[in-house]
């Protein structure tokens, strides 16, 4: 039995590691809801949590706070998210020597996208080059995250190249991977399969993306490239405005994902939780009952 047909079975899925990620508020209430929200999910003991950035940088300063505060007063290992896009070296060696002062261990480096109007890229031009940069200067003092695209980079043209790609970054330092979200379970797998055939040794990590709300789902897939399979969309469609039954159906579907995923093999399940910790923690218990 090939592992793409293996079964589900929950209990593997109860001695995973997994983490989480947030999103950095910048008003009183939503500085609230990520307190509430991480609250919550401390429950789940999460390896680390991993905090993103605004395009170009617009909210690094919020992205240090966030990550002061959820290593001080939620006592998380958090994980600032690196952009090199539109930052000098100075600019990116002032902010590490900051991640290392607060005390973070973990690194998530990423390219970043380049806003709409900026014209400069910045002096490190790829997450290559960025991870690189973080080894010159710190050497192994930070665990190295990196991105990873199981069904290719929306800004791909081939999908050979982009393994090739994602195994520079790998060459350059990183320590592991975690992917964008997905729904097809045979997309990571084939993914795994593939980067180890190039000498990629790493641990990658599935990305997942509790359903909530399937009109913003959408919007946020066409925009990462990832693919709804045409069941859910439908399914989704047929729920209308009933918010509780898509709420349901949403984590029956992804808590069988992460079954799937953990009974292939995978190393552990990177939540993004949109700073809300219902659509989680409904998969979580499904997992964890």
């Amino acid at each position: 039995m090939k592992r793409y047909d293996i079964p589900t079975p929950v209990a593997a899925a109860a001695m995973t590691a997994i983490s989480f990620e947030f999103y950095p508020p910048k008003t009183d209430e939503q500085r609230a809801q990520l307190d509430r929200t991480a609250s919550k999910l401390k429950a789940f003991a999460p390896e680390y949590v991993s905090c993103t950035f605004g395009a170009g940088g617009s909210t690094l300063s919020y992205t240090s706070e966030t990550v002061r505060h959820l290593k001080q007063h939620h006592g998380f290992e958090a994980a600032p998210h690196l952009s090199c896009v539109g930052g000098s070296r100075e600019e990116i060696r002032e902010l590490l020597k900051l991640y290392r002062a607060i005390g973070c261990r973990r690194i998530v480096a990423l390219r970043g996208d380049l806003p709409s109007g900026m014209g400069h890229p910045g002096d490190l031009r790829y997450a290559s080059d960025l991870i690189s940069f973080i080894r010159a200067e710190h050497g192994d003092a930070f665990r190295i995250e990196v991105g990873a695209y199981p069904e290719t980079h929306p800004q791909a043209n081939d999908a050979l190249l982009d393994l090739k790609h994602f195994k520079t970054k790998i060459d350059a330092g990183a320590d592991a991977a975690i992917t964008q979200y997905f729904f097809n379970a045979d997309a990571y797998f084939h993914f795994v399969d593939a980067v180890r055939k190039l000498g990629v040794t790493v641990p990658i990590v599935p990305g997942i993306m509790p359903i909530s709300n399937f009109s913003q789902l959408r919007r946020f897939s066409e925009q990462c490239g990832a693919e709804i399979p045409r069941w859910i969309g439908r399914k989704m469609q047929a729920f209308g405005d009933d918010a509780e039954s898509v709420r349901a159906f949403g984590a029956e579907v992804v808590a069988g994902l992460c079954e799937r995923l953990v009974a292939g093999g995978a190393p552990g399940l990177h939540f993004y939780t949109l700073n809300l910790a219902k659509p989680t923690t409904q998969v979580l218990k499904l997992l964890r009952p």
